[in-house]
């Protein structure tokens, strides 16, 4: 058995949450901030066989696109100014950032 702990982007989740859904696989949904971009994304947990990561891997590619996205930076407080971009910055967001964990053992009560 395994554990996929997937961190996708929040425009993403509810699409690939109705996919994992019609596939069959039971996934726990948890709402997390990123520390990059201080921006929402959620967090998938799904247990399954081992035969079965690599269809959960595929639900998850095909659901969650990368993007460009314009990011307004942050000013620096206190810190040193002199790498501080004043104007908004173009930056890939979404995807899918993933970990497959073994499963020692599992237990539903």
């Amino acid at each position: 058995m395994k554990l996929i702990i997937a961190v996708v982007q929040d425009k993403d989740s509810n699409r690939l949450l109705s996919s994992l859904v019609d596939h069959n696989f039971r996934a726990t949904k948890l709402a997390t901030t990123g520390g990059f971009l201080k921006s929402g994304n959620t967090t998938f947990m799904i247990g399954t066989d081992d035969i079965r990561v690599n269809k959960a891997l595929e639900i998850i590619k095909d659901n969650c696109q990368s993007r460009e996205q314009l990011v307004a930076p942050v000013s620096p407080m206190g810190g040193n100014a002199d790498s501080y971009v004043p104007y908004p910055v173009e930056v890939e967001v979404g995807g899918a950032t993933v970990f497959v964990l073994p499963v020692e053992e599992f237990r539903q009560f």
